[in-house]
């Protein structure tokens, strides 16, 4: 399986690629490192699953996923994020995409969250593995 990582943190990039790579099955086929580029990629690689950050520059993850998802309708998305709420949760299903994952549970769900989205199934925190954020801003969905 060919799965494309953008995030506009090369460190994050860097370990979520040492992360799929480690699953015997699993070619990370590219890199980006903001909105923009995941969608130029996604269009020129053509992967199986795209793992998007929600904030980057250029587009953010939900523009950049509602771009991904013009073209390659059928083609997996799942969010890897350090925001970890309801709120940002239920935008991410709003905006379509099959997986919501924090990057503080990366090491131990990664793995298990591509599996689920590469076999058509959804992959979301459930209500006991997830707090609420108390303030802070969010990155607005464009939806």
């Amino acid at each position: 399986m060919r799965i494309l990582v953008a995030d506009d943190h090369e460190t994050v990039r860097k370990g979520v690629s040492a992360i799929l790579t480690s699953h015997k099955d699993v070619e990370v086929c590219g890199e980006a490192a903001n909105g923009r580029e995941a969608v130029e990629k996604a269009n020129q690689l053509q992967p199986d699953l795209v793992i998007l950050d929600i904030t980057m520059p250029t587009l953010n993850g939900f523009e950049a996923a509602l771009e991904i998802r013009k073209t390659m309708p059928s083609v997996p998305i799942l969010f890897l994020s350090m925001h970890d709420g309801r709120q940002m949760l239920q935008a991410s299903k709003t905006a379509g995409v099959q997986g919501y994952i924090t990057k503080t549970q990366a090491s131990e769900t990664l793995l298990h969250a591509v599996d689920a989205l590469l076999r058509g199934e959804v992959f979301f925190p459930t209500e006991s593995s997830r707090r609420d954020l108390a303030g802070g801003s969010l990155p607005q969905p464009a939806i």
